[in-house]
């Protein structure tokens, strides 16, 4: 057999054993390199057919208010709206202060009392069902069935179905009847599910996945919604009463947004790399809320000396660090019904002198009349953190003119005030316009049919005014009369005003898109909200 010599071999080989020993090689290589391949592939990140899986876009907000129920035909946290699960007939339109259409498109009722509300034909629930004129007729029932204060606000006789067209009629004519179901109370619901208050289902862009009361809410993306699928695929909806609390859980990343971080915090909130802090005037009042039942207080030079003793400037200058303005009455003064008051003279000295007026002496340190010491109890809660500190501001500033003040920690002050009233004030944050009329807080607040009446006002000549409003149609002649309301509650003193907030947000801008920080606080988690 013929050899060769090669330098790289060693030794000579036949050119069958060369032949065989590169075949054999060659075999090896090829079985070493196919395992390497089925190996990599192993290893690697799983694909798609025709991209790779992305991470899922989730946002974490945090709310300064908790709740156990999620109901949003009887619930006063409106999370439900808030949180995108449900919606109403019409929206706030917060630029122009009218109403726009939402899931109602249009509406007509000249005569004030015959609505006709043609609805969006494309809508669906979050389980599949079409929201028809059957199925709003049904949520807009449960609403009236479940609350009184609903069915004092939207006066409705009668309600009837036909396709997607609803037909109302009013008690009565009811001019401002549309905006009222701006209402988050009165949010549309499939009422066929029954959990209403661990999961209700509604038209909104995120479902409910599930809730922990008192503490959050996992909302996923509904992918059918009407007016476009967000963007992101999650959102946690978290509570957290304590403002340090909520501040920290931003600073360390643990939330990217938070509503009301404590206002101390907003400088070194600043100051650090990509938080963004947002502020913007509000239709908000904190109120002085005054028992009316409570015998010191049904005279109303007891009222002014209250009112007096509020140091509105020092207020908002040391509590809220001017995120606020001092207020006179309860409408913002950019407000077209808002009307125009002359500066009341405050301080010890003025309400000493309102309280002589009233039969009260200083004697012994102590205030009083006919032996009897006058004492206020006051109420605040935690979940607005600057109450409590108005409640403390309140307490020193009385203590100097003889009065003592029991404040008094309550959670939830609706419920605590409407049930009980063994109080005499209480520090209170009620919105004033938030549909874009005086009507909502006039008859909520001081009508005797009003669901926040927790002064217990029953007053027929401001009544009569109130009335009077909610039949007339003529937006100049509306404004008049809400004008004409707001006086009364001032020169009677039925509550006393102490400053309009502002609403703070922050959030971490390097991760947040199309946030938008709201005067009427209803709309948080919209189909607009994303991620970079």
């Amino acid at each position: 057999m013929k050899t060769i010599k090669n330098n790289n071999w060693h030794g000579y080989v036949s050119f069958k054993s060369f032949h065989e020993y590169i075949r054999v090689h060659f075999l090896k290589i090829s079985i070493l390199l196919v395992c390497i391949s089925l190996l990599s592939a192993c290893t690697q990140p799983s694909r798609s057919t025709d991209e790779e899986k992305t991470e899922d876009k989730h946002i974490n907000f945090l709310y300064n208010f908790s709740t156990n129920s999620l109901d949003p035909h009887v619930d006063s946290s409106y999370l439900p709206l808030r949180a995108g699960i449900t919606e109403t007939l019409v929206r706030l339109d917060e630029e122009n202060l009218t109403i726009a259409p939402w899931l109602a498109e249009s509406w007509e009722g000249e005569d004030g009392q015959h609505w006709t509300i043609k609805l969006r034909e494309d809508v669906t629930f979050q389980n599949g069902n079409k929201m028809d004129a059957e199925a709003v007729k049904a949520s807009l029932e449960r609403a009236l069935k479940e609350s009184v204060a609903i069915q004092n606000a939207l006066k409705i006789d009668k309600i009837e179905a036909d396709g997607y067209t609803l037909n109302i009629s009013t008690k009565e004519p009811f001019p401002e009847f549309v905006s009222e179901l701006v209402n988050p109370n009165v949010s549309i619901i499939d009422v066929t599910e029954k959990d209403f208050i661990n999961k209700p289902v509604g038209t909104g862009p995120f479902a409910l996945k599930s809730f922990t009361p008192g503490s959050k809410l996992e909302l996923e993306r509904y992918a059918d919604y009407w007016d476009g699928a967000s963007n992101l695929d999650s959102v946690t909806f978290a509570f957290n009463e304590d403002a340090n609390a909520r501040t920290l859980a931003l600073k360390s990343g643990e939330v990217d947004i938070v509503y009301r971080p404590e206002v101390e915090s907003l400088e070194s909130l600043q100051a650090q790399d990509g938080m963004k802090v947002e502020s913007t005037e509000t239709f908000r009042i904190h109120q002085m809320t005054m028992n009316m039942e409570r015998k010191s207080l049904q005279d109303v030079n007891v009222r002014r000396a209250v009112d007096a003793l509020i140091d509105r400037q020092k207020i908002v200058d040391t509590i809220l660090l001017g995120y606020a303005k001092p207020a006179v009455g309860p409408f913002l003064p950019s407000l077209p019904f808002a009307p125009s008051y002359e500066q009341s003279e405050t301080g010890t000295d003025i309400a000493v002198k309102y309280l002589e007026e009233a039969g009260y002496s200083l004697e012994n340190g102590k205030m009083q009349k006919d032996g009897e010491p006058l004492t206020f109890t006051l109420l605040t809660y935690s979940a607005r953190a600057d109450l409590p500190l108005i409640a403390q501001v309140f307490q020193s500033d009385a203590k100097r003119i003889g009065i003592d003040v029991e404040i008094r920690q309550i959670d939830i002050p609706e419920e605590y005030m409407a049930s009980n009233r063994d109080w005499d004030l209480a520090t209170y944050s009620n919105l004033t316009a938030p549909r874009g009329d005086a009507g909502y807080y006039l008859n909520a607040t001081y009508h005797p049919t009003g669901a926040l009446n927790f002064s217990g006002t029953h007053d027929p000549e401001l009544t009569a005014i109130i009335d009077k409003l909610n039949q007339t149609v003529n937006q100049e002649e509306r404004a008049m009369l809400a004008e004409q309301a707001a006086d009364y509650v001032h020169n009677n003193v039925i509550n006393s005003f102490v400053l309009h907030p502002s609403t703070i947000v922050a959030y971490n801008e390097n991760k947040v898109e199309n946030w938008v920080t709201t005067r009427s606080e209803y709309y948080m988690i919209t189909n607009e909200l994303d991620v970079k």
